[in-house]
């Protein structure tokens, strides 16, 4: 761990810091008056936490992250996003405030709302469209396994968040409308009703705001979620009265489990009820968050702190849909690249748009690498900026892969290499003493360079012919490679006489010579470090491809 933690946190400037410094801010306009708000960030601001929280009682209540979850379908890349975010936000919160001020992060499943529609791709479709309207912990369990299609689901997430190693508490829209927990929230809207109704009404359509109320009542007669007017109200009573196509004239309490609320009155309601400090969303969210932080505000709460991330695009820069299908699933990033390289990714400018498909992700795992092995050797403060400290709470490994991504998808490519054992028999001479025990990262990267090679890299390489200048060359690069001593493994020596041979040969720049050797002897514009390259691949066998391509053989 950092030395002087809190201190540094101070002056970084990664996101998670700025958005951890808003909401420490945040906090404390929310939980002392002017005065003690003024001395408390004084405090805070030294590194003296501790005298903080020891002086303002009102400081000692646990900083709410949340995010949240639709559980009409199974997690997805946005669910990950979101909570690896949040996560983030949340370890540079502890860094700048230390290890005395308490925080929670919510994963919050609205498994309350009605099922509009039966999802493509899910079994026993018709028993779903029998239970069409009905809330998705009432809705039967299409997969057979649990006692309803919202507690799969929830399972689903909850494995899904477990599996990458967050910590964060899990909790049921359903359980916390029947348990009472949302009770008073929801007696307080009762009670605002004429005020929230102002809010929400001038955002509908004309037709929208006939029928339109924050009530959702749960009908008794057939269990569907109902969207009706609510025809009166008894505050006393904490009732509403609607019409039930199923059952006429109904009155029910609000409290309970009886009803639930539309979506931008309940986020709201959610604020107010669990206290939440802090809650990020996409940029497609932005009126909602404006409307449901009036209604907070309407039932006595305070909005949350957060921010609004980008959305991410399609190769060819349009908005990913589900429906569409033109996105990367969280399946397809985890059979190519690792969960600590999407976690790169994510951490990566979350307020611009980018592509998010195939072409990113050997990117994404060898910048992650490059950034562990920056990681070891920079100061304090630089750190803490770097990407590896907000993805692994501020502990990065010491040890990732000894070599690129990059070149293992050209070792697998030249090698023909169709299996795990046979890029391991070209380490045993590079690095004897490597074993899939002892280089566990290494052994994941080369089951997802095969994966990736397979499916992306070989449909796609085409060889060229040299010109004359680099068929002299290359010729000239592996009579120098041939005078090496006998089994040479060094890398940088063999780089030392690709460099030479470039130079020789009057390539003007030197990239020139190297996208020869790539797109002469692998197929493609860009490649690996070549003498690494060839260091694992053998001297001899690397001689035998330079030759091959001066030739023309490879090119036929």
């Amino acid at each position: 761990m950092l030395q002087n933690l809190e201190t540094v946190a101070v002056e970084a400037k990664a996101w998670p810091f700025e958005q951890a410094r808003n909401l420490l801010a945040h906090v404390l306009k929310k939980r002392l008056a002017d005065g003690d708000r003024s001395q408390a960030a004084t405090l805070i601001a030294a590194g003296k936490t501790d005298q903080a929280l020891e002086q303002f009682e009102a400081l000692r209540r646990p900083v709410i992250l949340e995010t949240g979850y639709g559980p009409s379908g199974l997690p997805h890349m946005g669910t990950f996003g979101e909570v690896a975010r949040t996560t983030m936000v949340r370890n540079a919160f502890r860094a700048l405030t230390g290890d005395y001020w308490p925080t929670r992060l919510i994963a919050f499943s609205d498994d309350m709302d009605g099922l509009r529609k039966v999802p493509e791709g899910i079994p026993n479709p018709d028993m779903l469209a029998e239970d069409l309207h009905k809330p998705l912990t009432v809705v039967r369990d299409p997969f057979g396994t649990h006692d309803s299609f919202g507690a799969h689901n929830n399972a689903r997430l909850r494995a899904f968040l477990d599996g990458f190693g967050f910590e964060y508490e899990f909790l049921s829209s359903t359980e916390q409308y029947r348990s009472g927990r949302f009770d008073q929230a929801l007696l307080t809207l009762l009670d605002r009703f004429d005020a929230v109704q102002a809010i929400m009404l001038p955002t509908l359509g004309p037709e929208r705001r006939e029928t339109y109320s924050p009530f959702l009542p749960v009908s008794p007669a057939t269990g569907h979620v109902l969207q009706v007017p609510t025809l009166s109200r008894d505050v006393t009573a904490g009732t509403i009265t609607f019409d039930d196509p199923g059952a006429g004239t109904t009155t029910l309490p609000v409290t309970g489990g009886h009803v639930k609320l539309q979506w931008k009155p309940d986020w709201a309601m959610r604020w107010t009820a669990l206290d939440v400090d802090y809650e990020m969303s996409g940029k497609d969210l932005i009126e909602s968050v404006r409307e449901s932080s009036k209604v907070c505000r309407a039932l006595g709460g305070t909005p949350p702190e957060g921010f609004n991330y980008e959305l991410f695009l399609d190769v060819e820069g349009r908005k990913i849909s589900k429906s569409k299908g033109n996105g990367l699933t969280m399946e397809q990033w985890l059979r190519y690249g690792t969960p600590e390289s999407l976690s790169w990714y994510m951490f990566q400018s979350p307020k611009s748009a980018k592509s998010l498909h195939f072409n990113v992700i050997p990117r994404a795992i060898d910048d992650y690498l490059a950034a562990i092995e920056a990681y070891k050797t920079q100061e304090p403060a630089k750190q803490i900026d770097n990407a590896v400290w907000s993805i692994h709470s501020g502990a990065p490994p010491t040890h990732t892969s000894p070599v690129s991504f990059a070149l293992l998808l050209n070792l697998v490519g030249v090698a023909n290499a169709s299996n795990k054992a046979q890029l391991w028999a070209y380490f045993a001479r590079y690095l004897p003493e490597a074993t899939p025990e002892t280089e566990p990262l290494l052994d994941q990267l080369m089951e997802r360079a095969l994966n990736y090679y397979e499916d992306f890299v070989k449909p796609t390489k085409s060889y060229r012919l040299p010109n004359e200048q680099e068929r002299t060359a290359l010729l000239d690069l592996a009579e120098r490679l041939k005078a090496l001593p006998e089994g040479t493994t060094d890398g940088e020596l063999i780089q030392g006489e690709v460099y030479a041979v470039g130079k020789a040969h009057g390539f003007e720049p030197l990239r020139g010579w190297f996208g020869a050797l790539y797109e002469v002897l692998l197929g493609a514009s860009q490649g690996p470090r070549f003498g690494s390259f060839a260091a694992i691949y053998g001297l001899g066998q690397t001689v035998a491809l330079i030759e091959s391509g001066a030739n023309g053989e490879l090119a036929g």
